[in-house]
Order: C-alpha cells, then structure tokens, then sequence
C-alpha cells in the first residue's frame, strides 16, 4: 500500500475549512477584571452582540453555564505563567440559545497599566480533517500495538509498540506473515482471523490469547487482539489493520479467581481426611504449583484422638510433629519429596516453632537460594533437591479452621520459571482456606463415624451360639462413611425348653443415635424373650417401647427449641424349638425371612407384614412354620436386597438363589453371599444371621401324663430319676428327683389338669411341668415358724435358672440344670 504524498509544511494553504484557519474565529479582549474591552465582527456574527452592547461590561453575562470559579483561577493562572489555555464552554448566543464552543485564551498581555487575555472562540461542529502526518505520529506513539498487513497477510506497517510486544525488529517483520516469525503465538489462529475479516468485511475484536514474545521469553503473556478490514475509495478490501493490548495482569487475575472458584468443586468431595488433601494437592499442581505437600499434625490424622492442638490448650510444642498426607508433582513419581506419603515430617520451613501454624500469615520466599537460605541449608538431601530440580520460589501456608491448627501446605515452582508474588499468596489462602475448612469437616466427621461404629460394633452380640438346635452364622457391614453408620442389629437368646429366640431388627436414620436406639430396641427384646413372650406379643411390647421413646425424644426437642428426631424401627423376631421342628415368627415392618430346605429350595414364608415399630395402635400377627431338619433360615435388614440397580423383590430373589447353590461351612456361606449381592459399599447397614435348624430326637425326651392324685408324685419321681440315670447324669439324680417332686406336687395341689410332665437333655437339663392353669407359681420367702412355702425357694435355689411360660392350652413352669 502506497502512502499519501505529505503536505508542505513550509507553506501550508489554509482555508475556511482548515483546522488551523483562524481567520473567522470570534474574538474578544477581556480584562483581568472580567470586563470586555474589545470586540470583533467575527465574536458578532458568533453571538449577536454589537460591539456597543457588550464592551464596557462584564463577560459573565455571556456564559451559559455555573461558575466555576476554581477552574477560573486555575486558567488565569496558567495564562499569567506564559501559557495559554483551550477547552470547551457553553456561551449565550443574543437571541437565548446556548452554543457550545471551542475557546482559546492566550497568555496575559498589558495594555497601558492594565492586565488583558486575548479569548478567540469558534463553533464546535467544525470538522477538523487530520494530516498525514499526525495521523502517523498518532499511530506511531499509540500505546496500543498496530500493524497493517496486506491480502497475503503480510505486514505492510508496524507501530513502535507492536514491535517491543513482539520483539521481532520492525526491518524483519516488514514483508513477511507473522507464523513465520513468532510460530508459538497463536499465529495460525491470528491468521485465521485476518481471513475471516477479509471474507465477511466485519471486525473481530477482543480476542484473547496466551503466549510468549522474544522480548521477555522468560514469562508467558497474555494480549487482547481486535481486527477491522481497511478499504479503499471503492468499498475494496485492501488489507487488515489490527490492535494489540498487553493484557497479562488482567489475565493472570482473572486466572486465579477461576482457579479458587475452581477449588470449590475440586476440593472437599469426600469426607476423608487423606483424600481432601490430597484432592488439594491435585488441584493446585500444575494449574498453580510445580510441586505440593501436605503436612498435617498427627491429632488430624488420627481416628482415636480428639482432633488437632488448639491454641488455647496450653503450650505448644517447639517443633510440632507433623505427618505427610499428600503431596503430587508435575515430575513422575515426585521425585522432589524428601518424604513420602505417610512418613513422619519434622516442621518446615522457618521459624522453626508452633507460631506460624498457631497465628502466622502465609510465608512467601519468591527467590529460593539453596546457598545463603539456612532453612535449605539445614539437611543436605534438601538442599541437594533444591538444586538438582531447579525450586526457585516457595508459598508455605498455615493450615488452620475453626481456631483449630491442622498443618502446613507448601507450594513451589521449578519448571515454571515466574517467581511467587503477593497475588500469588492470595490465591494460595484462599485454596488452603478452604481445604482446611473441608479437611476439618472431614476430622470431625471421620471421629463422629469411627465412634458411632465403635458403638454399633460394641452393642451387637460378640458371639453367637444356637445351641443344638440351631447352627449360627453371622454378617454385619456398616454403611460407607458418606452414608453413617445406621442401627441395624441381630441376635440370637436362648429360651427355656431348648428353643431358640432369633431377631433382627433396623433403626431409622443413621449415626450415633440410631445407634443408641439399636442398643436400647436390642436390650429391650432380649429382656421381653426372657419373658418367655409369644412373638407377636414381644413386638407389641416393643412398639409400645418406640412410641414411649419417640414422645421423649420430641418432648426433649421441644425443651431445647430443636427438632426432634422421629424413633422408628422395622424388626422380625422368631422362636424355634427343635423338639417340634416348628418356627414361631412375626415380623413389623420388616422383610420376610428366607427358607431354603435340605433339597435346595429356596422361598420365603408367609408372614403378615405388620406395622413398622413405633406407628401404635395397630396389632402384629404371628405364623407358625415346621422346618424340617437341617433346613436354612436366613433373617436379614433390607440394606442386603434393596439397591440403587434394582428393587427389593429383585434382590430378594437374588438372595434366595446365592443362598440355595451352596451347602457347605455356613459362615463361609454368610460372608460368601454378602460379598455377592453387596460387592460395593452402600449407604445403609447391612446385617445379615443365617441358622442351620437341627431337631432334638427323641432319646433327648421324655415325658409323662401326671394324674390329679397326690399319691402319683412318688411313681413320676421314680420315672424321672431313671430317665436321668439312663443318661448318665448320676450327678443330677437327687436335684433332680427334688424338682420334680415340688413341680408336680404343686400342679397336683394347685392347677388344673391336664398336667404333664417333661425332662429335656440338650445343652442342659431341663425339667418342665405344664397344666391347663393360667395362674404363675409365686416365689416366697418363707419365715422361720412357717411349716412350708420353701419348695420355689429350693427349686430356684438348686436349678441354674427357672421360670414360667404362657401357651394356648395354659402354661408351662419349668427348671434347668448345668450339667457336669
């Protein structure tokens, strides 16, 4: 493109319409005292004024603006100093109309002994056309970079500016395309741009890109770059201009406010102490860091502790110790680290005290020499690290939440060759801030989960045994930590006669107190089994317990103005007896119990659903089921068949199926389905019992009709004492032979037949009366003059435990012994 020819500035031809014409202006002479006392023709025809009407007067009346006498002074001032002043005010034309003009006032000036300014104005709506000249001047000292290139984006023309962005001479740029002298700058995107222009006519502006330049090739840049086409006189377009702006503080600012914004969802997604820190060190490195570690305080780490050292607690120690918890690198395997992961940290860097953890700011060392800093000198492997990968610049930022000290995070830079900053340290509180906060929460939450399972585990039985008549095996998987512990529970208790109670049971809600909740539900079954209760009698005892326990949890919500938390529990509760092979069950709320007889079928039993526990004022049924022997029961907590992928007939089904194709060693079975139908964690409890049913034969039975008669007591002595014999429990004949005599004569005297009398040998031997009598023997404690009453006493004292249970034909008194 071929410039303009420049005009003559030795002899300019000026005109009406020239910028610097000045021979139309209006001009007036004013007075230090702001009185006129000259007028032209031209400030006439301006505004109206005859010379006869303005001159003797003052000029204020010409102005059609405020006063402003601050900026007056300030313009006499400069005129009296030698200069002159220009700028634009609004003037009253004669006829009222404001004008808006252009005014000059030259330098002060006398006339006789009076002090005069020279004020010319003209009209603001004159076009000043501007020269090539300071068009060039313009362009040239723009602190904007500017370059013209042609159809074969080629530079043409190029401002000083754009030349010290690039760093590339002016003589090299011109002539050539801008991918052939700075390829890493986006060129092929730049140069797409400039053929988009050329192809629509329409501008591009305000496109932002990252790179480097030959003038500083140390630092990356960030430009802000826009393009409009340049035509010529018949709308062709002749070439591009484009304007460049260095904008790379606003661009590393906005930058780092993406990047704590960022930190927000990247940071805290797990309630795990390692795992937030080390979802930090991820985050920061590279985007901000080249290398960085997380140390935290042991009490942070740990699971049994009551958390970090507060700095109200006492003196802290000098040298705190601390434990890495992460650390990542932009090198493979960190070869930086002179620790790993899990390895015990002395506290680094200076000062060498709790300070800077307990109230310190963030320590900032933007020029690290492994020469002259005594912290890098202090361990040679250290300072062999520094050197050998190149850290030059460190950021070491108090870990603290809550008035609580967690750490110290360390941030470095060796590929990276821009040193730290003030901005930077910023940015690095702010990521440490909110790391600590979810770090803390994570603390807190992990001691809260590990004492809630502390307690789940300690308020479950230790060990189970079924006795003889049933095989016992047991599972028990507690939610995963986001989940919380719930209050899932089983049990096995033994009851008299040989019969076994089997319940298992789940607590609404999770943590401590569902826990809690489980442990009273669980003591409270147990002390209702003892009772020698029907099932579905326990669970309407049960349920009448969760509605007491629900009104005092709302009472006590109401106290402290806090909400209450709702007490409901879903439990199933059996009793077997091997010696019928029949099953008891009723169940609330909870899911059936699965059967798989010997031959491998598996279904699960009909047992009316019933309320869940603490709804009151709704019965529970109970089913009886005969189980033939060495059948498989299985009672389980809805967490084992009730998932995310499927509903809770699906994994009923599943259940059945896992259960019914292995016969082998039942705990091995118990674990083994567990792991199949739960193989990740879930968010609630699982529990799960399985029995293995075996009958009493009848070698281990015997028993008798007992007659109304007094005399009859004498024969059934004799039986029971044979029997007894026959067992080869000769240590138990005359304990024996005593219980039954009492028990007998006191059905004889006081209940109603028929009476019956029954000895059972299993784990103990158990010597059991029942009648058709609904009234229960009482224990008493008989006087010295009394002559009887001491029969109970002596039964309950010879027997390892006695008592009464309640049947549908009467009841049934009976009495064990331990056996040798």
């Amino acid at each position: 493109m071929d410039r303009a020819p420049e005009s003559n500035a030795e002899s300019p031809s000026m005109g009406p319409g020239d910028p610097f014409d000045a021979s139309t202006d209006a001009a007036a002479v004013i007075s230090a005292h702001g009185m006129v006392i000259g007028w032209t023709r031209g400030a006439t025809a301006l505004l109206g004024y005859q010379e006869q009407e303005v001159v003797g007067g003052s000029a204020r009346r010409l102005l059609a603006m405020p006063e402003d006498p601050a900026r007056l002074a300030g313009i006499v001032g400069r005129c009296r100093a030698g200069s002159g002043w220009s700028g634009r005010i609004t003037v009253s034309h004669r006829d009222g109309r404001a004008l808006d003009v252009e005014l000059r006032v030259s330098a002060s000036f006398r006339v006789g002994d009076g002090e005069c300014f020279l004020v010319s104005a003209r009209e603001q709506h004159r076009r000043w056309t501007m020269g090539q000249s300071v068009l060039d001047g313009f362009l040239t000292r723009s602190p904007v970079g500017m370059a013209v290139m042609d159809r074969e984006l080629r530079y043409v023309w190029l401002n000083d500016t754009l030349e010290h962005f690039g760093g590339v001479p002016r003589d090299e740029r011109l002539g050539r395309r801008l991918s052939e002298l700075l390829p890493g700058l986006q060129a092929e995107a730049l140069e797409g741009l400039m053929r988009k222009v050329f192809a629509t006519g329409l501008p591009v502006t305000d496109y932002e890109y990252e790179g480097w330049s030959w003038a500083d090739p140390h630092r990356r840049h960030a430009y802000s770059t826009s393009f409009f086409p340049l035509v010529d006189g018949d709308d062709t377009i002749t070439g591009v201009c484009y304007m460049v702006q260095d904008v790379t503080e606003r661009w590393h600012a906005r930058q780092l406010l993406t990047l704590v914004n960022e930190a927000g969802t990247a940071i805290g997604r797990t309630l795990d102490v390692r795992a937030t820190a080390q979802e930090l060190a991820d985050f920061a490195v590279p985007s901000f860091a080249d290398f960085v570690v997380v140390d935290l305080l042991e009490p942070v780490l740990s699971t049994e502790g009551h958390g970090a050292w507060l700095p109200d607690a006492g003196p802290a120690p000098a040298r705190p110790l601390m434990c890495r918890a992460a650390m990542r690198s932009v090198r493979e395997g960190a070869p930086e680290a002179v620790a790993q992961v899990g390895d015990a940290v002395d506290f680094v860097p200076p000062p060498h005290d709790a300070n800077l953890l307990i109230e310190g700011e963030p320590l900032l060392i933007p020029v690290l020499d492994p020469s002259d800093d005594l912290w890098a000198t202090q361990e040679p492997l250290r300072t062999a690290k520094i050197r050998e990968y190149g850290v030059h610049s460190l950021i070491a930022v108090p870990m603290r939440a809550r008035n609580t000290v967690l750490g110290l995070t360390t941030f470095a830079r060796s590929l990276n060759q821009v040193s730290f900053g003030p901005d930077d340290v910023l940015v690095a509180r702010e990521l440490v801030a909110r790391a600590a906060v979810c770090l803390d929460n994570a603390r807190r939450y992990t001691r809260e989960h590990t004492a809630a399972v502390t307690l789940q585990r300690s308020l479950l039985p230790p060990a189970l045994t079924g006795g003889t008549a049933l095989e016992v095996a047991s599972s028990y998987l507690p939610a995963d930590p986001s989940g919380g512990v719930g209050g899932d529970w089983f049990d096995v208790i033994p009851l008299s006669g040989a019969r076994m109670g089997l319940v298992v049971g789940d607590v609404v809600g999770h943590g401590i107190a569902a826990a809690a909740s489980m442990g009273r539900l669980r003591t409270a079954v147990q002390t209702l089994a003892e009772m020698e209760m029907p099932p579905d009698e326990l669970l309407a005892h049960l349920d009448d317990l969760v509605l007491r326990l629900s009104d005092e949890e709302t009472a006590a919500g109401a106290a402290a103005r806090t909400t209450a938390t709702f007490i409901g529990a879903t439990c199933l509760y059996a009793v077997y007896d091997p010696v019928t092979r029949r099953c008891a069950l009723a169940r609330a709320g909870h899911p059936p119990p699965v059967v798989v007889t010997p031959d491998g079928q598996a279904g699960f039993p009909e047992i009316p659903a019933g309320p869940p526990l603490g709804l009151g004022g709704m019965s529970f049924e109970a089913t009886e089921i005969e189980l033939a022997e060495n059948s498989l029961l299985g009672l389980y907590t809805d967490g084992l068949v009730a998932g995310p992928g499927h509903d809770m007939e699906r994994g009923m089904a599943r259940l059945g199926e896992v259960l019914a194709r292995t016969d082998g060693d039942l705990a091995a079975l118990c674990t083994s389905a567990v792991r199949q139908l739960v193989p990740v964690p879930q968010p609630d409890d699982i529990a799960l019992l399985l029995t293995r049913t075996h009958a009493l034969g009848a070698d281990h039975v015997a028993s008798w009709d007992v007659p109304p008669d007094p005399a009859a007591v004498g024969e059934l002595r004799a039986r029971a004492t044979r029997q007894v014999r026959d067992w080869g429990l000769e240590e138990l004949v005359l304990t024996t032979e005593l219980v039954v005599s009492e028990l007998v004569t006191n059905a004889i005297r006081y209940a109603a037949p028929p009476i019956q009398l029954r000895l059972l040998r299993d784990a103990h031997l158990t010597c059991e009366v029942s009648d058709a009598s609904s009234t229960a023997p009482r224990l008493r404690h008989a006087r010295i003059t009394d002559e009887g009453g001491r029969g109970l006493f002596l039964v309950a004292q010879l027997a390892l435990r006695w008592g009464a249970r309640y049947t549908d034909q009467g009841k049934v008194i009976w009495a064990e012994q331990e056996i040798p």
